[in-house]
């Protein structure tokens, strides 16, 4: 798998270079620019990209809108988005186009090495892995007004953040030590709830809850 790594910080980059090659990913290119990324991205069409928001010359938000620039130009490109803080409208727009293939993961994850690995995989598979800080701040802004996630059981809001991070029903269940079948309960009852129809295609699904919550008042 062709990873394409944006990280100004040497030390951070050359370590997340090496922690991947070790899990057996293949590093097209490690960039420390917004335009270098713009160029690697283009001409190089990996599998995945990694990309830390903030990067040279503006220190901003460059990566990732060159990362947002790139989907456009190749819909569905994998992305998964590195931040130091929690920015709820950085969420916002890389789910804007409500295709599936992103990520966002706050910096502290990645020294859990399997964790972000794991995230890495199951972006490039075209799936969803969104850090549980971004999906409790958006649990915590919606659950009290009067919208229909207020209905929600202690229970049901506990697999809606665990949906929400991209985990599949079988990995909702192990978290939380119960069937398969209770969380196909939970989870049918949270979308009839919500008022979103039922599909079997886990990326579609994660979307368009975090969508919902995410949508303006």
């Amino acid at each position: 798998m062709r990873v394409v790594l944006a990280e100004d910080l040497f030390l951070l980059r050359d370590g997340l270079v090496r922690m991947l090659e070790a899990f057996g990913f293949e590093i097209a290119a490690a960039v420390e620019s917004g335009p270098e990324l713009t160029r690697a991205l283009a001409d190089l069409e990996p599998d995945v990209a990694v990309v830390d928001v903030r990067l040279p010359p503006t220190h901003t938000d460059e990566g990732l809108q060159c990362a947002l620039a790139a989907r456009r130009a190749r819909p569905g490109l994998p992305v998964l988005v590195l931040s130091q803080h929690v920015e709820q409208l950085y969420a916002r727009e890389l789910l804007a186009d409500g295709s599936g293939g992103i990520g966002y993961l706050l910096k502290d994850r990645v020294f859990d090495a399997e964790q972000f690995v794991d995230a890495v995989r199951r972006v490039a598979a075209g799936g969803t892995a969104m850090d549980p800080q971004v999906i409790q701040q958006l649990l915590s802004r919606r659950a009290g007004d009067d919208r229909p996630l207020a209905g929600l059981t202690p229970r049901e809001l506990e697999v809606l953040e665990l949906m929400a991070q991209g985990r599949s029903n079988a990995g909702i269940a192990a978290q939380l030590v119960v069937t398969e079948r209770a969380i196909a309960k939970h989870t049918s009852n949270i979308f009839t709830k919500l008022g979103l129809e039922v599909s079997d295609d886990d990326n579609r699904r994660v979307l368009a809850v975090l969508a919902y919550l995410d949508r303006d008042r």
